[in-house]
């Protein structure tokens, strides 16, 4: 599998170094987590623990006896699907690449009604999956070593999808799509770094030119001229 972005450095996490309260305790509302396990959802019980302690906490915020507690099932009670933390912790990050690969296979939407109107449907897409979904997002690119056989396809399906798109992108623009590949690279980095910062408030709609979908477009769209650019220089 092609090496992906790699672990959020700790500066960008909005959650720092701190632990947050146990999942035993009242959340900020003055709640008490609540019973998620039933007979025979054990495992989806226990994926959903580790999301909502991931948002609350960040990734490595919690203990496995913590998601078992918010999951309503004794500490033992995870060790039946999973070996130690980091294997829920690749389950959630598989989960959250089948998802994500969904979102941006949702906005292609088959490249109607043009192949550079649907990627940036896409980059939206992205931006907002990692804004809603943060417990996902910074399990997929911190824990893709742990990550299942199907795991790594749900990661693989999603850059995939990059392909084809920068790959229809650039045959719409009258050039070979053989550097598709290296430009899905370029885009899914970008978009990873810009999803990044809005996440940490580095970026933000409120702040002058920080918008991060303006600027998000706006790189992806230098990436887009300069593939074709050397695209029609090699033709």
């Amino acid at each position: 599998m092609p090496h992906r972005p790699g672990q959020i450095a700790p500066c960008l996490s909005p959650w720092g170094n701190r632990r947050g309260k146990s999942a035993g305790t009242p959340d900020d509302t003055g709640t008490r987590p609540r019973r998620a396990y039933h007979h025979g959802r054990l495992k989806e019980a226990l994926i959903e623990a580790a999301r909502s302690l991931i948002e609350r906490h960040g990734p490595q915020g919690f203990t496995l006896s913590e998601a078992a507690k918010l999951a309503g099932v004794t500490p033992a009670a995870p060790y039946r699907h999973f070996s130690d933390r980091d294997a829920l912790m690749g389950e959630v990050a598989a989960r959250g690449f089948e998802q994500f690969g969904a979102r941006l296979a949702g906005a292609w939407d088959g490249g109607r009604p043009d192949a550079g109107a649907a990627l940036q449907r896409m980059g939206r897409a992205y931006l907002s999956f990692a804004r809603e979904e943060p417990g996902f997002y910074f399990t997929m690119f911190g824990h893709a070593q742990r990550l299942s056989d199907q795991g790594r396809i749900a990661a693989d399906k999603a850059f995939d999808s990059l392909i084809k798109a920068a790959a229809a992108v650039l045959r719409e623009r009258n050039v070979p799509d053989a550097g598709a590949r290296p430009l899905a690279y370029e885009i899914w980095s970008t978009s990873h770094g810009v999803a990044t910062l809005s996440l940490g408030r580095f970026l933000d709609a409120d702040k002058p030119e920080g918008d991060p979908a303006q600027v998000l477009e706006n790189a992806v769209s230098a990436l887009i001229e300069r593939a074709v650019w050397t695209a029609s220089m090699d033709g």
